[in-house]
């Protein structure tokens, strides 16, 4: 047993540890114990490389975590200034092309990929029996919606848009306008013959694309004959006509017959406030930042 302690120091040697000189080794080993000497349990040691980080490693590390903050925010600031300068050339070119003079609809079905909102101008009659029903709506009367702005409630009566078939004379195909808007009473097109116009009529609209099912909007019903979004190719097909819509202008409308010009021509522009609200952010944190690590405030 003696030499077999004697190969274990010295193998315990050979790879740098310390002999273990405990009584509790001592006794593994065979060894008696010495004399006076009790046996108690060593606590694991470490190296200082195991040590654990100090606080100031600590609040080094927070220290330019948080900086993160202010940084980021002012990022954001900057893209959004970036954003509402994209948007406001959006918004001026959406607006000259609604106010552009009215142009023969394009024979091409792919050149009115870029012509959505532009005004165009048709010939031909209207097919009556084939009418979709676009609901619900609310009609469009900015005057109206100007003077309720800012109300809780709306005293807006809600109805349907009345897409009809209409054969172009001067193209050879039957493309999908939207009329206008009727009150919900009035979707039945028994209650208003007098509004179904008959023979040719010359017709200036917008061009509308069609529009994806945005979250929370029902599907389409065709069996029903209740439309919630503009599905031009579904359209198409139940009506024959090519998948091309135009909204009819306010000028096309006749009396007994559905309300024009149901075109609402938005761009939601509300990169202003993102901006504010970003370099806000980034100022206070900022303040903030300093004054916690830097010791820092206003005028020292």
């Amino acid at each position: 047993m003696a030499a077999a302690a004697a190969v274990l120091r010295l193998g315990l040697r050979a790879v740098g540890l310390r002999t273990p000189a405990s009584a509790a080794w001592r006794s593994l080993l065979g060894v008696p114990p010495r004399p006076g000497v009790a046996w108690r349990p060593s606590r694991c040691g470490s190296s200082a490389a195991e040590a654990p980080v100090t606080k100031a490693g600590d609040d080094s590390f927070l220290k330019w975590f948080l900086l993160l903050i202010p940084v980021t925010a002012f990022g954001l600031g900057t893209w959004q200034v970036q954003r509402r300068k994209w948007k406001l050339k959006l918004i001026a070119e959406l607006e000259s092309r609604v106010l552009a003079e009215p142009i023969p609809l394009p024979a091409d079905p792919m050149e009115l990929r870029k012509l959505e909102y532009r005004p165009v101008r048709v010939r031909g009659h209207f097919d009556h029996s084939k009418e979709l029903y676009m609901m619900p709506r609310t009609m469009v009367d900015p005057a109206r919606e100007a003077r309720e702005a800012g109300r809780i409630s709306s005293s807006t009566a809600s109805g349907a848009y009345v897409v009809t078939p209409f054969h172009c004379i001067d193209l050879g195909v039957t493309i999908l306008v939207n009329r206008g808007f009727v009150p919900r009473k009035r979707v039945n097109p028994g209650t208003r013959q007098k509004g179904q116009i008959e023979g040719e009529v010359d017709l200036i609209g917008m061009v509308r694309l069609a529009e994806t099912r945005k979250p929370f909007v029902p599907e389409n019903n065709p069996e029903r004959n209740h439309w919630h979004y503009r599905d031009l190719e579904a359209m198409a097909r139940i009506t024959g006509a090519e998948p091309i819509f135009i909204d009819a202008n306010f000028q096309s409308t006749v009396p007994g017959g559905p309300i024009g010009g149901q075109t609402r021509v938005t761009l939601r522009n509300e990169h202003l406030q993102y901006i504010v609200t970003w370099y806000g952010l980034s100022a206070a944190t900022s303040y903030l930042w300093f004054k916690k690590f830097l010791h820092w405030t206003p005028g020292a």
